[in-house]
């Protein structure tokens, strides 16, 4: 995909702009339309997030019938071969990573029938952002969304296009400043930080079977108040949107600590993996570890 620095951006004539983002709402250029046509608009705009949240308002604002309108330029999740070439690329795109296009014939015989009882049921198609989504994800939800209320329907389907925009803003746009990825490890057993953990990071990557590899990043050993010695795990460049993975080496550090009765020969933890995901390349990411030998716990922290 092409991508796009912020700071072009502020540099091009409004209709660039709205020709350059009016696929991010399906088939809806009124969105980038309303958003950017303003002369100053896209020169203020500081952030990624400043984009969408001028998108997204948009949208918010729009009348019932304009959002209904939008809901049904959404296609249906459901790609064979006989309907590929209806779908805009960036649908194709997300819907093959989700393995869409890959349905076994049970799996398309419910998906269809489950589709068009939705479709009777609400009068636009279901939606879901589906690009790291598998299809077990997708069918079960539409399995329990099926029988929903159309309020709950039509909101939970405004709330999932906004979800497609902003995962389609930020393969497009990269960013001028970027977060970074912290992390912070406390021995609950002891209530102290934990003091020389070793931590592994992966990237979880896909190939182009939706097979997963994972890629290496580094290796780190936390410090006397438990945290990276040396700073960020991730910063610059370096930090991108995708699904990563920690592995603390837990059992090591337990083994060290002669105050603790672990006398079993097999540590019940070992290592202990985290898989979470990046989704802002803006934003700081914190990701701890609480832990014991016997249990631990994690959060997205600040």
């Amino acid at each position: 995909m092409t991508t796009i620095n912020l700071s072009d951006i502020r540099d091009l004539q409004p209709s660039e702009v709205v020709s350059l983002l009016s696929g991010i709402y399906e088939q809806t250029s009124w969105v980038a339309e309303r958003a950017f046509m303003d002369d100053n608009s896209s020169s203020s705009h500081q952030s990624i997030n400043d984009i969408f949240q001028s998108m997204k308002q948009v949208v918010e604002s729009a009348n019932v019938d304009e959002k209904l309108k939008l809901l049904r330029e959404h296609p249906d999740l459901c790609t064979r071969a006989s309907c590929v070439g209806q779908l805009t690329n960036s649908s194709r795109e997300e819907q093959s990573k989700a393995g869409l296009d890959r349905l076994t014939p049970e799996e398309l015989s419910e998906f269809t029938g489950n589709n068009a009882q939705y479709r009777e049921n609400f009068g636009f198609p279901f939606i879901l952002a589906v690009r790291n989504a598998t299809k077990h994800t997708v069918l079960g939800a539409l399995r329990s969304r099926v029988q929903n209320s159309y309020e709950t329907e039509f909101h939970a389907c405004l709330a999932q296009v906004h979800k497609i925009a902003w995962m389609r803003l930020i393969q497009l746009i990269v960013p001028e400043k970027h977060g970074f990825l912290t992390c912070h490890v406390l021995d609950t057993a002891s209530g102290s930080p934990a003091q020389q953990m070793s931590i592994e990071l992966f990237r979880v990557c896909k190939d182009n079977n939706n097979a997963e590899t994972m890629e290496f990043v580094s290796e780190f050993q936390t410090n006397d108040d438990g945290r990276l010695e040396g700073g960020p795990a991730l910063k610059g460049e370096a930090f991108k949107v995708g699904v990563y993975q920690w592995v603390f080496h837990v059992g090591d550090y337990f083994a060290t600590k002669s105050n603790l009765l672990t006398t079993c020969g097999t540590p019940f933890l070992d290592k202990v993996p985290i898989r979470f995901g990046i989704d802002d390349p803006e934003s700081h990411y914190h990701v701890p570890l609480l832990v014991s030998p016997y249990s631990y716990s994690t959060y997205r922290g600040s």
